[in-house]
């Protein structure tokens, strides 16, 4: 028995070392046991170091790597499909878990799946713009009109709002909303960024409205961009905010207080708000590149004397002003300045110029 529990051990040893499985083969991170534990039905967790394993497990184990898992449950996952990481909310990974092994979505080419048929109509739960409220709305994707509609009144003929696919973004915002099944959809309104805050109840229903845009807009770019690579299209569906959170900013002439404003950071685009559930922004600021004159720096301008009450002060040098902010800690300071230094370092595209412009000549 002992000698056969020390070859189990050395056999475990030799399955933990290898490359492969020094990750978890769905976060891509370390110590990730936590959510699959969470998962009745789905996962099975045992300590390499402190449970007991039996011969046919350790056997099992030997044979089936995380590199055969992928390869057997992740056979056919849509290009369009989000793949979440380990930074992603809990839904998403939950969810991407799910879908792997529950349901197994991916493991046969050819599948129909709830969000791969180009047409999508249902029930969300939408944010009212002015008294905060949620109310039930349908909703309609449709690849062949090529938008998104929401209807006030599930018989309404007539839709409230259109939005080109091709406009549209959409992040889990699970805090920001206050539910964890939450979901931001932004667009451009008038060159203007407009918001919608949406959940629904079921987790598999909002992921599966989520990956529905993404096929959509892949499809659109398809055909729009035909010498484009896949990979290419892919980074271009939707993205997360590189940045969030609680500054204070003053006026153009610096000489007004400052005030408390919640700010996104959605590349280039820097936006702040009264509220973070704001349907729009009070105003955007447009961050350029390096090289066409923008740059950030920590601290106030040598000739400005700033009436505000956080200490942690940065400074957003454009062509045409610069911008003064104020944040509550040091950490929330550099945090931001790196998510500026990011945008900054990347040279900016053809559109990104015509964006540059739009900013320059509105009052």
């Amino acid at each position: 028995m002992a000698a056969e529990n020390h070859r189990n051990r050395t056999v475990l040893k030799e399955v933990w070392r290898r490359e492969e499985n020094a990750f978890c083969a769905d976060c891509g991170k370390p110590n990730c046991s936590g959510i699959h534990r969470n998962i009745l039905g789905v996962s099975e967790i045992k300590s390499l170091r402190m449970d007991h394993w039996d011969e046919a497990q350790v056997q099992f184990l030997a044979q089936h790597g995380n590199a055969v898992a992928k390869a057997t449950y992740e056979a056919h996952v849509p290009i369009y499909y989000y793949r979440p990481v380990h930074t992603d909310c809990l839904l998403l990974r939950e969810q991407w878990i799910e879908a792997k092994y529950k349901r197994k979505e991916f493991m046969k080419p050819g599948k129909q799946l709830p969000y791969s048929k180009g047409l999508k109509e249902g029930i969300l739960w939408k944010r009212g713009r002015d008294n905060g409220q949620y109310f039930p709305r349908r909703f309609l994707l449709s690849e062949r009109e090529g938008c998104l509609k929401y209807f006030t009144k599930q018989d309404a003929k007539e839709p409230k709002i259109i939005i080109k696919i091709d406009a549209i973004n959409a992040t889990f915002q699970p805090e920001k909303i206050g539910h964890p099944n939450g979901l931001q959809i932004t667009y451009l309104k008038d060159n203007k960024t407009r918001n919608i805050f949406l959940y629904h109840e079921d987790g598999k229903e909002i992921v599966d409205w989520f990956n529905a845009i993404r096929a959509v807009k892949f499809h659109y770019l398809k055909v729009a961009f035909p010498v484009a690579s896949d990979k290419e299209l892919k980074s271009r569906l939707t993205r997360n905010f590189l940045k969030e959170g609680y500054m204070e900013k003053t006026g153009p002439r610096q000489k007004e207080p400052f005030k408390k404003r919640w700010f996104t950071l959605d590349h280039r685009r820097l936006m702040y708000f009264r509220d973070p559930l704001d349907a729009f922004a009070k105003g955007e600021v447009f961050v350029g590149s390096g090289e066409n004159g923008y740059s950030v720096k920590q601290g106030l301008p040598a000739d400005v004397q700033g009436n505000f009450t956080w200490q942690y002060v940065i400074t957003i040098i454009t062509p045409d002003r610069d911008y003064l902010f104020t944040c509550e800690t040091e950490r929330d300071q550099q945090e931001w300045i790196a998510a500026f230094s990011h945008v900054i370092e990347q040279p900016m595209t053809p559109q990104e110029y015509a964006i540059e412009a739009y900013f320059k000549l509105k009052p």
